[in-house]
């Protein structure tokens, strides 16, 4: 059975907020999978997180939606764990790109605006292109976690996304990272490389940086640039 986004009103959700707080990912996932499908899809940027909801997608069903936004700037290993992840799973893969390639982009904004306004930059490779695909769906699931960022430390398991007019599913608000590497490794989820080498948040490679002990996770992503998000989720 699928509900379009618009039978969703804020008394709903705030109940099935309350119902899932407590409640295992993998539950919500479920949830999520059978109230939606086909209207429905993961967001996968091919960190710890995402990989472990795309494991747990894969079981509720073949074929699930999974879609990740191809800036053109990934590292290589988020290249190859993308190719890793399709090959092992029975999912949809979806590529979501950009209306400009880095080159257009360059010739017609100068080069490297990443740079000189990383903010135009994510709205153009990332927000843009995100809110005209998530146009087809009601749902959509992502892998944010209170614990990432202030910003973050309000998400519920089930909410409205206001930005982007349908409902969004965050079945690991509560985890913590220590409950996302266990599931990964217990599970044998493939996974960045680059997570062993001091990046525990993994965005496009001219504007990611490694993170000392200590540091906030989230401290490499834009680091000197007073940003923490690029958009997507705040």
């Amino acid at each position: 059975m699928t509900h379009e986004a618009s039978t969703w009103d804020a008394g709903a959700l705030a109940l099935l907020s309350r119902r899932f707080e407590e409640a295992p990912p993998e539950e919500i996932v479920r949830w999520a999978v059978e109230t939606f499908h086909p209207r429905i899809a993961l967001a996968c940027s091919f960190g710890a997180e995402d990989v472990a909801l795309v494991d747990m997608a894969a079981r509720v069903r073949e074929g699930v939606r999974v879609f990740y936004l191809d800036t053109g700037l990934h590292f290589p290993e988020t290249y190859d764990v993308r190719d890793r992840i399709r090959a092992r799973y029975p999912i949809e893969l979806i590529r979501v790109a950009p209306a400009l390639t880095v080159a257009e982009q360059a010739e017609i904004h100068g080069p490297e605006l990443w740079r000189r306004d990383p903010d135009a930059c994510c709205r153009m490779r990332k927000v843009e292109p995100l809110r005209a695909f998530l146009k087809g769906y009601d749902a959509w699931i992502t892998g944010i976690r209170r614990e990432q960022a202030p910003t973050r430390a309000a998400a519920r398991p089930v909410e409205w996304d206001a930005k982007f007019g349908l409902v969004k599913v965050n079945p690991l608000v509560r985890w913590r990272a220590g409950d996302v590497w266990a599931y990964v490794l217990a599970h044998d989820v493939p996974y960045n490389p680059l997570h062993d080498q001091g990046y525990p948040s993994i965005g496009c490679m001219p504007c990611t940086t490694p993170v000392a002990p200590g540091e906030d996770p989230r401290s490499g992503r834009w680091r000197g640039a007073g940003k923490t998000e690029c958009g997507l989720h705040g």
